[in-house]
């Protein structure tokens, strides 16, 4: 376990470190100079001077990418003479100083994802902070109707093969996955929000945090999460449905299951002691990939229906060019779908023995 964990964590770091490479080249070439972005209409050739030095945007772009790699990693190069970029201020970031040779200081600090340039000098990693957990929560709640009622009622679409409430599933979850996650969350807010809001109280714009009537205080509007995350979660659900349809149908035709049936098991204790774990491998598969995807392409749903999230996050910074912001929206996707895709692997040698990690 711990070579193959050591393993994933190097290959882990490799990959990470392409999708640096690939985002900071990809941004560098798009036209516009960010030093005027960050200005805006106040700028004037002095300003403009003095942020490109700050921010290091009048160096050449290799060393620019030097400057990016040195703010990201753990261990980091500083000089020990202000007015440089390198230059440790604690205005950047808290760092434990680890030696110093000549003119350079190594220190020990956590990652910066630099500062956005539309925010009035924000950090990124704090705007991260304030929407990836509404985006966790809605993609945690959306998988979690998707596997639950999927593994349902694709166990009930297995038994009842052929039939017409098979056939009745299998057009629903087709729909499903037919139709476009913007045009259901249009769907879903103009009818539940707007035309039927008289009877089910919700609204069509709404976030998880919002604003009491007096403008005081922020609290949880759990009821506003119900319409975006089944939104979210129709996709998904409609491909666990056949996952686990097709592969309890295969599992059905195993020697394990006939030995089962002729020791006088009933069905029930077939399907929940043998059957669903053993069918549960493509749909662990799918489930994984959709998480992480929902991380990073719930983009349509929460702009839809308001939810400061990531995805509208992301929305706002590529309108606003708000470069910082949207690099480190991309790193942290891929760190989490590198994360999800370890702990996929260990679920998939709990699911089945016959899955060595080694």
């Amino acid at each position: 376990m711990l070579r193959y964990l050591l393993n994933k964590i190097f290959y882990a770091l490799l990959t990470l470190f392409g999708v640096v490479t690939v985002i900071f080249f990809l941004f560098s070439v798009l036209p516009g100079d960010p030093a005027q972005m960050m200005l805006g209409q106040n700028e004037d050739s002095e300003q403009l001077a003095i942020v490109k030095k700050k921010y290091g945007f009048d160096k050449s772009i290799s060393t620019q990418y030097l400057y990016y790699l040195n703010d990201l990693s753990p261990i980091s190069f500083h000089s020990k003479t202000e007015g440089d970029y390198t230059f440790l201020s604690q205005n950047k970031y808290a760092a434990t100083k680890l030696f110093s040779v000549a003119n350079t200081t190594t220190v020990l600090k956590l990652p910066y994802l630099r500062e956005s340039f539309t925010k009035q000098g924000k950090k990124v990693s704090q705007v991260l902070a304030e929407t990836l957990p509404n985006t966790f929560v809605l993609a945690i709640s959306a998988i979690t109707i998707a596997l639950f009622l999927g593994v349902f009622l694709g166990v009930i679409s297995a038994l009842k093969k052929d039939t017409y409430l098979d056939k009745f599933i299998q057009v629903i979850s087709t729909l499903g996955m037919s139709v476009p996650s913007f045009f259901s969350a249009i769907l879903f807010a103009w009818f539940f929000g707007f035309v039927l809001h008289k009877y089910t109280n919700l609204e069509m714009t709404g976030s998880l945090y919002e604003l009491d009537d007096f403008g005081e205080k922020m609290h949880i509007k759990w009821k506003n999460l119900i319409l975006p995350a089944i939104v979210l979660g129709i996709r998904p659900l409609a491909v666990v449905i056949q996952l686990m349809r097709n592969s309890l149908l295969e599992v059905f035709n195993q020697d394990y299951i006939r030995t089962a049936k002729a020791k006088g098991l009933s069905e029930f204790q077939i399907i929940k002691n043998h059957a669903i774990k053993n069918a549960l491998n493509p749909v662990v598969t799918a489930i994984s990939g959709w998480f992480a995807s929902m991380l990073a392409g719930a983009v349509f749903v929460e702009y839809i229906f308001g939810w400061n999230g990531l995805g509208k996050e992301i929305v706002n910074a590529l309108n606003t060019l708000d470069l910082p912001v949207i690099m480190g929206s991309v790193l942290i996707i891929a760190l989490l779908f590198i994360i999800i895709n370890i702990f996929v692997d260990i679920i998939y040698g709990w699911l089945d023995p016959k899955v060595k990690l080694e």
